[in-house]
């Protein structure tokens, strides 16, 4: 776990003693050279570090059904030579406790991604705390206070938000105070490390959630755009209101998640912030292209960007073991909709028919052969940082827009239908998609968003791509205070399914998966009998967290029965060769 000094954040561990000195000048010399925390300004930069370096994204996407195992007999095209990018990834297919990797794309790189984040903020929230207590916020000019309530607010959102992550892979879906507080949660970090090996409690999932919302609502009034040149490069205001209703949508306090929906959309018309993409890709020369435009600042749709260094996006294009493929392509991004059902396509090389939302119709690219997968290049897309160019080395990142008017509308529109709202359900994914017609062909085929519409499709699953499963919400968080019914269930389903495309290799269907009780099942290898199956509650629904944390004491999570202290490690190191 990084570690950061009380008041000092570390810059360089190392010192060397280069010539003998006296003992008294020796002893008397500052022992590294860490740099101590003393104006506004150096807590508002600090906090520039204080988001995730690396993504959660393979490691929550390689565990749902969004991904298919290509060397599979499920597949129809049987290949067996299709190599896994690394072990990692068939631990996390099979739903197995990782023990070949650590770095960017593993458990281990999203524990120590987050502690990291979470270090950040706790230095610049202890410098805080101490110069409200000794007077000195309080002798700041009427500037630096505005600055100094903003940084606070930011470092509050970036802890709240950095342990929501790591809940949400590491834990079991919040099921209510009561049934949540009997399940393991991860440490909540509220101070920086002071001592070698501390000892840290995992807690329970409901000290977790509790300790959550306690930083998102204090820090949430104090955010201010007006701190950063990029704001959405931070949480700013959209962004917060957006991990709030987020965060409630889990917790199901459905009238909370439609107020901090709408206000983060700040009294603007959604219809007028979503995506144009779809109608502008003629502009754009490479697909990789799509990537950069899809996550630029400078949408309207964009609430919030992290950058991740990550390989994932190199999974997709690589002709991989792993794939969004078969079953999940047709489930996601080359598949029917409740409006698109009728848009039948034909690839002519492999005479395959299909029904796909004419949106995606060259916005997206394949893993070498049609036959091996296919992946939208818009929220897919790597950027490659070269440190010598003339080699061709350097580090692999994704940006990833976390927080969109999209993402944030179907929020709501699933607030709505649980609240009994079916019309304002219907409104707001008609906004989802409208946007996607737009400059967009062979839209003739597509029939209205309505109430009719969808209670039609999603009756049931008639074509068994795994787009309408039996929802668990109830029974995993059993007690709400508003309940799936036979009325407002379509419309909970169409919210799930339009979320699954629209997050598509994001990672973030895992967590749909778990607080819906979604089964998924995974084939793997040449046998037909390589096939396994996460049921509703399942112990694996809460991946396990690294090894070297069980190593160093702390309790594993509860289906971990043998020592993983000796295993041999494989680092998931992000240095590549640009392609």
């Amino acid at each position: 776990m990084i570690q950061i000094k009380s008041k000092y954040i570390a810059a360089a561990a190392a010192l060397c003693l280069l010539s003998l000195g006296s003992c008294k000048d020796f002893l008397e010399a500052v022992p590294d050279t860490r740099v101590e925390i003393k104006s506004v300004e150096q807590m508002r930069e600090l906090l520039v570090d204080g988001y995730m370096q690396y993504g959660y994204a393979a490691v929550c996407e390689l565990s749902t059904d969004n991904v298919i195992d290509n060397n599979s007999t499920e597949t129809g095209f049987i290949r067996y030579n299709r190599a896994s990018y690394s072990a990692t990834d068939e631990e996390l297919y099979r739903w197995q406790d990782v023990k070949l990797g650590m770095g960017s794309d593993t458990p281990s790189g999203v524990w120590e991604g987050c502690y990291h984040a979470i270090a950040v903020a706790n230095a610049v929230l202890e410098r805080i705390d101490e110069m409200e207590q000794n007077g000195e916020a309080a002798a700041l000019n009427a500037s630096d206070k505005d600055k100094f309530r903003a940084v606070k607010g930011e470092a509050l959102l970036i802890r709240a938000y950095h342990h929501f992550i790591l809940a949400q892979v590491f834990c079991m879906p919040y099921r209510g105070e009561n049934l949540s507080n009997n399940d393991p949660g991860i440490p909540y970090m509220t101070a920086p490390e002071t001592t070698v090996k501390p000892d840290y409690d995992r807690g329970t999932v409901t000290n977790v959630y509790k300790n959550i919302e306690q930083d998102l609502t204090e820090g949430l009034p104090l955010i201010n755009d007006g701190l950063y040149e990029v704001p959405k490069y931070h949480f700013n205001k959209a962004a917060a209101n957006a991990f709030a209703a987020r965060f409630y949508l889990i917790m199901r306090d459905y009238p909370k998640v439609l107020d901090y929906a709408t206000a983060a959309f700040n009294g603007n018309d959604p219809m007028q912030m979503v995506s144009t993409l779809w109608g502008n890709t003629g502009s754009l020369y490479y697909i990789s292209d799509l990537g950069r435009y899809y996550t630029a600042t400078a949408r309207s749709n964009v609430m919030m960007c992290i950058s991740a260094y990550s390989t994932w996006w190199r999974r997709f294009v690589s002709s991989g073991r792993y794939a969004t493929n078969r079953k999940a392509k047709r489930a996601t991004i080359e598949g029917p909709g409740v409006t698109w059902e009728n848009c039948r396509w034909k690839r002519s090389s492999t005479n395959e028919t299909f029904s796909m939302h004419p949106c995606f119709n060259g916005v997206c690219g394949t893993a070498g052969g049609q036959e091996y997968g296919t992946y939208f290049a818009g929220n897919c897309s790597e950027q490659f940082e070269y440190t010598d160019k003339i080699q061709g080395i350097g580090y692999c990142h994704m940006v990833r827009s976390e927080f969109t008017t999209e993402t944030v509308l179907l929020d709501r529109a699933e607030a709505k239908a649980f609240m009994g709202d079916l019309e304002g359900c219907v409104a707001d994914l008609k906004i989802w998609d409208e946007a996607r017609k737009i400059g967009v062909s062979s839209t003739s085929s597509m029939i209205p968003m309505t109430g009719a519409a969808i209670e039609r499709f999603y009756a049931k699953d008639t074509e068994n791509f795994g787009i309408v499963k039996p929802l668990h919400i109830d029974e995993v968080f059993p007690g709400a205070a508003y309940t799936l019914t036979e009325a407002n269930t379509p419309y909970v389903q169409a919210c799930q399914h339009l979320r699954r495309v629209e997050t598509v290799h994001t990672g973030q269907r895992w967590f749909d998966i778990k607080r819906f009780g979604l089964e998924v099942g995974h084939a793997y290898g040449r046998s037909v009998t390589d096939t396994d199956t996460l049921r509703t509650l399942d112990p694996r629904y809460a991946i396990q967290i690294p090894y070297e944390v069980v190593a160093a004491g702390m309790e594993p999570s509860p289906r971990l029965t043998t020592p993983v202290a000796n295993a041999t490690v494989s680092r998931g190191d992000v240095v590549c060769i640009s392609e």
